[in-house]
C-alpha cells in the first residue's frame, strides 16, 4: 500500500482522542502494586539501572558524581542521580559529560554501550551539536532539539531522547512540553493501540499505515511530536481519574515500558 500522509494524520487525530478505560484500570493497578509502580507514586526518580563502571574506562568525560571506575566492579544509578549528574555537568558547561551520564543509565549493563557512546562523541563537532540541542530545547522546544541531535551518526532516537529527557529535567525551564524517552518498546505500545483504534473506527487501511508510522526505530521529528502529544494527553486523563496518578508524564513512560498496559 502506498503511504498517504493525510491518512496518517487522520489516524493520529483519532488515536490522540482516546485512552480507553482498560488502560486507566491497568495503569492504576500497576501504580498500586508495591512490587511494581507504587515506588513511583511521587515520581520516576527512584527508577534505578545497574551498570559496570570498569567497562566505561575509555569513555570521557566521566560524570564527576558517578562511581569511581577503577574501584567499582558494579554500581547502579537512578533517574534522580542522572539528573543530579547532568546538573553538575551543566555547571561546568560540559554537555558531553552530561551526555555520558545519560548513556550510562540508558545502556546499563549492555556491553556495547561504552563503544557506541565513544563513537558518538568522537564525531567532529559532537559536543557543539549537544550544546545546540540544549539551546533549542530552551528556545524552541523538544521537536527542534530532536531534529538537531538526529544528525549525529550512531545515536538514534531511543538514546537521543534519553539525553533530551534528562537535560530538560536539569534545566529550570524549557519551551513547551518537556521531552520524554521514546524507544522501540514505547513505539510498540503506540503501534498496538493505534491498530486497535483504527480497526474500531473502520479504517481498512490503518494497519499498513500504523506499521510504518510506529515502526521500531527511525522516527521522524513529527512522529516524536505526536508521541509527546499523546503521552501528555493520556497523562492528563490519568491524573483526572480516581487512581491517584502522579502529575509527571515520565511515570507513564516508565509504566508503559514496564508493560503496565497492553492495548491488545
Amino acid at each position: 500500500m502506498r503511504y498517504d500522509q493525510s491518512r496518517a494524520d487522520k489516524l493520529d487525530e483519532t488515536m490522540l482522542e482516546l485512552l480507553p478505560e482498560s488502560a486507566v484500570e491497568s495503569l492504576g493497578q500497576w501504580l498500586a502494586d508495591p512490587e511494581r509502580g507504587q515506588r513511583y507514586a511521587n515520581g520516576s526518580g527512584p527508577h534505578t539501572i545497574p551498570y559496570a563502571p570498569s567497562t566505561w574506562m575509555a569513555v570521557a568525560p566521566w560524570p564527576t558524581t558517578f562511581a569511581d571506575r577503577a574501584a567499582a566492579d558494579s554500581a547502579s544509578v537512578s533517574r534522580a542521580e542522572v539528573v543530579a549528574a547532568v546538573r553538575a555537568a551543566e555547571q561546568s558547561e560540559s554537555w558531553a559529560e552530561a551526555f555520558v551520564a545519560t548513556q550510562v543509565w540508558g545502556y546499563g549493563v549492555t556491553g556495547y554501550g561504552p563503544y557506541r557512546t565513544r563513537q558518538v562523541l568522537a564525531q567532529p563537532g559532537a559536543e557543539a551539536v549537544l550544546t545546540e540541542a540544549v539551546s533549542l530545547l530552551v528556545g524552541k522546544g523538544a521537536v527542534a532539539a530532536y531534529e538537531a541531535l538526529n544528525t549525529l551518526d550512531g545515536l538514534g532516537p531511543a538514546f537521543l531522547t534519553k539525553f533530551l529527557y534528562f537535560a530538560s529535567l536539569a534545566l529550570p525551564e524549557v519551551k513547551g512540553p518537556r521531552p520524554l524517552i521514546l524507544d522501540s518498546v514505547l513505539a510498540g505500545v503506540l503501534r498496538r493501540h493505534t491498530m486497535k483504534v483504527g480497526r474500531a473506527v473502520g479504517y481498512e487501511w490503518s494497519e499498513a499505515i500504523t506499521k510504518r508510522i510506529w515502526r521500531d526505530s527511525g522516527w521522524s521529528s513529527h512522529r516524536y511530536d505526536v508521541y509527546l502529544r499523546w503521552m501528555y494527553a493520556a497523562n492528563d486523563r490519568l491524573v483526572a481519574s480516581s487512581i491517584n496518578w502522579p502529575a509527571a508524564p515520565d511515570v507513564l513512560e516508565l509504566a508503559l515500558f514496564s508493560a503496565a498496559w497492553d492495548p491488545e
